[in-house]
């Protein structure tokens, strides 16, 4: 019997991690999209390189350009910060297409213009007429993914792109604040150069489309930080691409025969980190839970749990995480722009402190050995979601053993590097023999 057959829609860093994760558990996939229409660039850390090593995506990841300095001029401070890799998105997507060939994915392109049920399988038809029936739908798509009713959304966000070609020179990119919005920029060394400024959808006193180009010139042309990464290259007018950079978070991301993953599961503020890195968190759990839904439907439940709980529990960690930039920006408090970003998407802080009084054991969805199964986990006061093993130990014993008094004897009888490693754990927890 043939394996199934799974389409991913999109090309982007979700949806190709996800069609290699697909292939390599055998199943047979074609991914399918349309280039990207316009130019464009994002920063990286060194965290978005080990996760596109570690799916498998090496030609995207050797596309990143060298490190390059970036400065940052937030809360009235100035300062260079850690080095970022730069990333032409044109190159990038060539990069990871040709990993989905080299990986023996089907890839076709084309624009979709209708999706529904035919069946127990998905039907695909594409601009040009072509019909596809796949077994699985993975939608990748990112922002431009259709969105049922019902979504968490924060402050409308607005991000206008100019790009432009300068003459030849150093790489480097940087970030600042403005009275109603930010600004992130970058200069690659053949001197093609980008700005966007992200402001309040509803605040902004935008001017007519036409009138665009030059209304982001003058907003470079006042900025200091934008003449000294450019020069006068910046004050000319040049053509601007206008794009939602709303968080949004979809009521659903999983279903029986459907997934969501990447911005289609997950939109961001993009000041809460990078793109990139959001897209490849997103995705690198779905490939096990779909292989949990065909594998093993009496699990469906299970599967969509683990897939829906942890997509929200990333949304709303890089939610607060972009809250927290936003806070730390004191000039323009009372600003519409800020206003709106300093309280959403709660006031829960990110990250919240240890207690080993709070440490709970419950049965939750895990990933297991590519498949998501059931096991008891310990819930902590930062990880709700649970920690099933530290160093190959499972925690809910120890846990249980702590809260029965019998610790000493649990912790005997691990290896002794294991025992330090949960030593370890356990004084982070707020232990204290």
């Amino acid at each position: 019997m043939n394996a199934p057959r799974i389409a991913v829609l999109g090309a982007g860093p979700a949806g190709c991690a996800v069609a290699l994760g697909l292939q390599r558990l055998g199943y047979r996939v074609w991914v399918i999209s349309e280039w990207r229409r316009f130019a464009a660039v994002e920063g990286v850390s060194a965290r978005v390189l080990e996760g596109l090593r570690q799916v498998g995506l090496h030609q995207a990841l050797a596309s990143a350009a060298p490190p390059t300095p970036r400065r940052v001029r937030w809360s009235g401070v100035d300062q260079l910060l850690n080095d970022e890799r730069l990333l032409d998105r044109p190159l990038f997507d060539a990069a990871l297409r040709r990993d989905l060939a080299d990986a023996g994915v089907e890839l076709l392109q084309g624009r979709i213009r209708q999706l529904g049920q035919q069946g127990e399988q998905q039907r695909i038809v594409l601009e040009d007429g072509r019909s596809l029936l796949a077994d699985f739908l993975v939608e990748a798509r990112g922002r431009q993914a259709p969105l049922g009713e019902g979504r968490l959304r924060g402050p409308e966000t607005l991000s206008l792109l100019s790009s432009w070609q300068a003459e030849p020179g150093r790489a480097g990119s940087a970030v600042e604040s403005l009275a109603d919005g930010w600004a992130w920029m970058a200069a690659l060394a053949d001197g093609r150069c980008y700005w966007q400024i992200t402001l309040d959808a509803a605040a902004a006193e935008l001017p007519p489309r036409d009138e665009l180009p030059a209304y982001c010139a003058a907003r470079r042309q006042a900025s200091a930080l934008v003449q000294a990464l450019f020069g006068d290259s910046a004050n000319a007018a040049a053509p601007v691409h206008a794009r939602s950079s709303t968080a949004i978070l979809p009521r659903q991301v999983v279903g029986p025969g459907w997934i969501r993953v990447g911005d289609a599961a997950m939109a961001v503020d993009p000041l809460s980190g990078n793109g990139v890195f959001q897209s490849l968190s997103s995705a690198l759990q779905a490939p096990a839970v779909i292989n949990t839904l065909l594998q093993h439907p009496e699990r469906t439940q299970l599967a969509c749990r683990f897939h829906q709980q942890r997509i929200e529990h990333l949304f709303m960690r890089f939610a607060r995480t972009g809250r927290d930039f936003y806070t730390a920006e004191p000039r323009w408090a009372d600003a519409a722009f800020w206003r709106a970003r300093r309280g959403w998407p709660d006031a829960q802080p990110l990250h919240v402190d240890a207690d080993i009084a709070r440490l709970q054991v419950a049965s939750m969805p895990v990933l297991n050995d590519g498949l998501i199964d059931e096991a008891e986990v310990v819930l902590t006061a930062d990880q709700p979601l649970g920690i099933w093993h530290i160093d190959g130990v499972a925690l809910a014993p120890i846990v249980r053993s702590l809260q029965a008094g019998r610790l000493e004897a649990a912790l005997a009888a691990l290896a002794p590097a294991s025992r330090r490693t949960v030593q370890g754990w356990l004084l982070q927890q707020g232990y204290r023999p």
